[in-house]
């Protein structure tokens, strides 16, 4: 009879000095997981990317040179004069532009060790 007296004595003091240590922590009725190996968890951010707008030739500008013949007449029998001298006129064609959009890499994808937060269910710990 003694030894269960004295088995359930130690087992209420037990449990009392249990019951302390988790209300210091500040943690009721909760499980609290055992604490990883690192407490790191590695996060990954995939690369990111933005669309840019640039100006581009499609074709350079040129001058197209336009040559006119000499125009001659025969006035009399046996007279050919010219009616109008040779040219040359310049056609002046501007370059043309696009737009075109290109996608570029703004920064890579990199990872990263972030702090593992222990959460407890009911006391936020």
């Amino acid at each position: 009879m003694m030894s269960r007296t004295l088995a359930v004595v130690f087992s209420t003091a037990v449990a009392a000095m249990s019951m302390t240590g988790a209300a210091s922590a500040g943690c009721y009725n909760c499980y609290t997981p055992p604490p990883c190996q690192t407490c790191y968890q590695q996060q990954y951010v995939p690369p990111q990317y933005r669309a840019v707008d640039e100006t581009v030739m499609v074709s350079p500008g040129a001058v197209v040179a336009h040559r006119t013949p000499a125009q001659y007449r025969t006035v009399m029998v046996p007279q050919t004069v010219m009616v109008a001298p040779p040219s040359v006129q310049y056609q002046q064609i501007p370059p043309q532009y696009a737009t075109r959009q290109r996608v570029e890499m703004v920064s890579p994808g990199y990872s990263y060790y972030a702090p593992v937060q222990m959460n407890c269910a009911s006391c936020g710990y």
